[in-house]
């Protein structure tokens, strides 16, 4: 009686490179074992921001990717959610500070539904009426810059910060603003 030889199965996979999308330039961020291009398709993979725009001051945010595309051995990505890490949202608030959550689903030019959350947190405590009045401004302003951006031109506003500076410019005139912050970008389509 013979022996049956066993073939590991994880021998038998081939290795997809993942690349970014083109708003992180399309970089390789890794690699992916897969038995076929079906089994890598709609794959997610989490990766800190200061990875993908080599900034160090980007470390406290993640980004969920998505493979949309699969070609030879490259798998292209998508992304789904951007997401900034809960221990650095809590170094922000401090006493005698107010802030101010707004969650605003919206829908990009392209089409593309997602909820975009912001938390803008002031220099010092103010009143209720003010806080509703600075919800009210940022999810307007929020809804309004969704309707005219694209779904990569809001992922790269975010990414450069060049939304939360607008947001912060807008408040400036109800009180002091400390930081504005995007807790989460969800992208739904």
């Amino acid at each position: 009686m013979a022996l049956e030889r066993k073939v590991d199965k994880f021998k038998l996979k081939k290795w997809y490179n993942v690349y970014a999308p083109k708003v992180f330039d399309s970089a390789i961020i890794g690699e992916m074992p897969g038995n076929d291009e079906k089994a890598v398709m709609g794959r997610s993979i989490v990766v800190g921001m200061d990875s993908l725009t080599h900034n160090t001051s980007k470390m406290n945010t993640n980004v969920r990717l998505k493979v949309t595309e699969v070609s030879g051995n490259a798998a292209h990505t998508n992304v789904v959610r951007i997401e900034t890490l809960y221990s650095y949202l809590r170094s922000l608030i401090r006493r005698h500070r107010s802030l101010v959550n707004a969650i605003i689903p919206a829908k990009s030019s392209d089409g593309s539904p997602l909820v975009l959350k912001m938390l803008v947190v002031t220099k010092r405590r103010v009143a209720r009426s003010k806080i509703s009045g600075m919800r009210k401004e940022v999810t307007e302003f929020a809804s309004a810059y969704c309707k005219e951006n694209t779904k990569d031109g809001i992922v790269s506003s975010i990414v450069s910060g060049a939304l939360q500076a607008e947001v912060s410019s807008k408040l400036k005139h109800i009180t002091d603003i400390s930081s504005v912050e995007v807790n989460k970008l969800e992208i739904k389509g």
